[in-house]
């Protein structure tokens, strides 16, 4: 800005003439008025009501003047700007309206047409998936086991051998109520339910633990942090890993077909020994080595196959904290995501889908998953 002088300048107070002004303000209005879309009516207003535009630097030389020119040349921006300003404001409402009559227009409903029947309701089909799993087990003889979403953490990782410094204990996996050092949280697997079921029930013992647990994962095509689990317990005599794997392929058989392929992968676990991860061949590129969707895939990551769920004999740690003798008895365990059982099932490809609402994903499975 220039600095004040008390010279009148010819030349400065020319650039700031009437002339100029109506220029300005002509050429404000001729754009308003062209304006077709909000879009470009925000345009316009930064062009020529802006901090950059014309008139307002025309309104910064104002203090350059003489105090002989101020006065006129002052009053002459000020009601130039508000006739600029007066102009934008009603091309908004006129644009408004136009765009509020467009959006009524494109989803009218002619309320006189004839309905000939009603649309049936649908239940999200991850719940209807829940109850389908936990009739699998029901009709292997197992019962069905709850407990509660804020969970103690000794429940959720002393009982099940996790160590003082294990990661999961950390606030960046899990969602503890106040801090790690309250004992609250919201679980992070329905494992808590089996250590629940070992303390109150009578051996043996047959329980699957259907929920919703929580952790702290970012929202992608195949994670979310709230999400639901299913998980089994068996604790007898004489049960082996062969006794596990039966189960879990009969589980996969009814949910997915006989012809499903399976994967077995050693793995590890605080509250299993031995465990193993149990893999699906990928839904989407199908594995295949020899497609372009292979390396391009979102739901595998390039590897061909998903992870479905974890599983393993429960380690005698478990058992002796819950206060059953290893040497007499001897359990496996397992967990599966629902969600991720959903997608193999049913090919939804994002698990985002599930988790946004839209009644037009619900209503596609209807009544069933």
């Amino acid at each position: 800005m220039s600095a004040p002088n008390k010279q009148y300048d010819p030349k400065q107070v020319s650039d700031l003439s009437a002339e100029a002004i109506d220029a300005m303000v002509s050429a404000a209005l001729a754009a308003i008025e062209s304006a077709d879309t909000l879009d470009q009516w925000k345009e316009v207003r930064l062009e020529h009501s802006g901090d950059r535009s014309p008139i307002a630097l025309a309104n910064r030389e104002i203090g350059a003047l003489p105090p002989a020119a101020k006065v006129e040349v002052g009053k002459r921006v000020g009601q130039a700007r508000g006739a600029i300003k007066a102009a934008l404001d009603q091309r908004e409402l006129i644009l408004i309206e136009h765009r509020d009559n467009e959006v009524l227009l494109a989803e009218k409903v002619d309320v006189t047409v004839p309905v000939d029947r009603s649309l049936k309701g649908a239940r999200h089909p991850l719940t209807t998936l829940m109850e389908r799993l936990s009739d699998v087990f029901v009709a292997m003889g197992y019962e069905i086991a709850e407990g509660p979403e804020l969970e103690l953490e000794w429940a959720n990782f002393d009982a099940l051998n996790f160590p003082k410094d294990h990661p999961a204990r950390m606030m960046q996996d899990t969602f503890f109520v106040e801090s790690p050092d309250s004992g609250a949280l919201l679980r992070t697997h329905t494992s808590p339910i089996q250590v629940r079921a070992m303390l109150e029930r009578e051996l043996p013992i047959y329980v699957v633990a259907p929920g919703r647990v929580y952790r702290t994962d970012e929202l992608d095509a195949t994670h979310t942090p709230v999400f639901h689990q299913i998980e089994g317990l068996a604790v007898d005599k004489g049960l082996t890993m062969a006794d596990l794997r039966g189960t879990l392929n009969h589980l996969a058989h009814v949910m997915f077909g006989q012809e499903i392929d399976i994967r077995w992968r050693p793995s590890y676990f605080p509250f299993t020994e031995p465990s193993a991860e149990v893999d699906l061949r990928c839904f989407v590129c199908l594995g295949d080595a020899e497609s372009d969707l292979l390396d391009q895939c979102r739901a595998c990551g390039g590897e061909g196959w998903i992870e479905w769920g974890g599983c393993g004999m429960v380690n005698p740690r478990v058992l002796i904290a819950v206060g059953i003798d290893p040497e007499v008895y001897s359990g496996f365990a397992f967990g599966m995501g629902i969600e991720r059982t959903l997608m193999f099932r049913s090919g939804v490809k994002d698990m985002r889908d599930m988790v946004e609402g839209d009644v037009r994903f619900t209503r596609a499975f209807g009544l069933d998953s």
